[in-house]
């Protein structure tokens, strides 16, 4: 007899339900409060019935916890000091797209070392995101895997579709079902109306198959997010952060009947993957916005302890700088602090 399944499968492991996590690790009221009331804010921020600029800053992925959590006791101060012209949340990113292959992110690989232990990276992703909201933080992710929202998706108030997913079907459908608002980025080839079509798409109802709360296979009949929106993260052809794009953008999003406002990522293809180019990003945004635009409702920028970043090396990990990327550069905190700084006193002026 052929065998005809799993011919290529080296192993398949069972993994805890998600109620298995959520019974374990469960979140506070106090935590659940503050998440849903911020999910409201950022819907209110996105709408223009909050006139305060978003911001999501933070490590481009989460690798080293304590290194995160001594980032999430900075970026409190920040928060509270500028809490009434900013809303600012925590880039807390577990799961990373590869164009080839490459480290996953702390829920694949929580050893960095190869071994995917999805099984304790899920627990380890959870405890972590449990530490920001007890500290008072608001939590921003990406959303890669359809089944990881279910194991941790109670203790996010903002996630994204990166580049590479924003067209997958997949990912629209899962947008659709998810609790809090979502921004799609345009394509790697730079496509915005990829993305705004991403945005229509899960603005409408879908059924799909997914996971139930047991880990069972099940169909998902979602109600639509109506918290959908664009993030301009550039592409290969260049950055779209100028005014131009912002424009074009706008224009398209009202073609399309979508709501206008959109986030402007300052990374990525807007910065040539260059940390130190962040901030002529950051700072040309923040113009626009200072001049009238209101359409840019927040903006994202990577950042961690330390700049710069620096390669993983599997065999041992033990030699990793602290506080240091090892995906996509960041700006350091120093940076960080100032940028931020400068944000809030542009935004106190009389034509903000």
């Amino acid at each position: 007899m052929h065998q005809l399944q799993n011919t290529n499968i080296a192993k398949i492991q069972r993994l805890p339900s998600p109620e298995n996590y959520l019974n374990r690790l469960p979140v506070t009221k106090k935590a659940a409060a503050m998440i849903v009331n911020g999910r409201a804010e950022i819907a209110n921020i996105l709408a223009g019935r909050d006139h305060r600029l978003l911001v999501i800053v933070g490590p481009c992925s989460i690798h080293d916890t304590e290194a995160g959590i001594e980032y999430i006791g900075r970026l409190k101060e920040l928060i509270e000091r500028y809490k009434d012209r900013m809303l600012i949340l925590m880039r807390v990113y577990f799961e990373k797209p590869r164009t080839t292959v490459g480290w996953k992110g702390l829920v694949y690989d929580p050893h960095l070392n190869g071994s995917f232990d999805i099984e304790h990276g899920l627990e380890l992703a959870r405890k972590f995101l449990l530490t920001v909201a007890e500290m008072g933080v608001l939590a921003a992710t990406e959303f890669l895997d359809p089944i990881t929202p279910q194991y941790i998706a109670d203790l996010v108030s903002w996630a994204a579709i990166g580049a590479r997913t924003s067209e997958s079907q997949t990912h629209r459908q899962m947008s659709s079902g998810l609790s809090m608002p979502v921004g799609f980025k345009n394509g790697t080839g730079g496509s915005i109306q990829l993305a705004v079509d991403g945005m229509v798409s899960a603005s409408a109802p879908h059924a799909f198959l997914g996971v139930d709360s047991d880990g069972q296979a099940s169909i998902v009949m979602t109600k639509g997010n109506p918290n959908c929106h664009i993030i301009l993260r550039g592409g290969s052809d260049g950055p779209n952060y100028d005014s131009e794009s912002v424009k074009t953008t706008t224009e398209l999003l009202n073609k399309s009947g979508m709501p206008s406002n959109m986030i402007i990522d300052c990374s990525h293809a807007n910065s040539n993957k260059d940390h130190l180019l962040q901030s002529v990003a950051f700072r040309n945004v923040l113009d626009q916005r200072a001049a009238g635009d209101t359409n840019i409702a927040g903006m994202m920028l990577e950042g961690n302890l330390n700049p710069g970043n620096q390669k993983l090396n599997e065999k041992d990990p033990s030699k990793l700088e602290y506080g240091v990327s090892i995906t996509d550069p960041c700006i350091g905190w120093e940076d960080t602090e100032i940028l931020l700084s400068e944000a809030y006193g542009i935004l106190g002026q009389p034509n903000s």
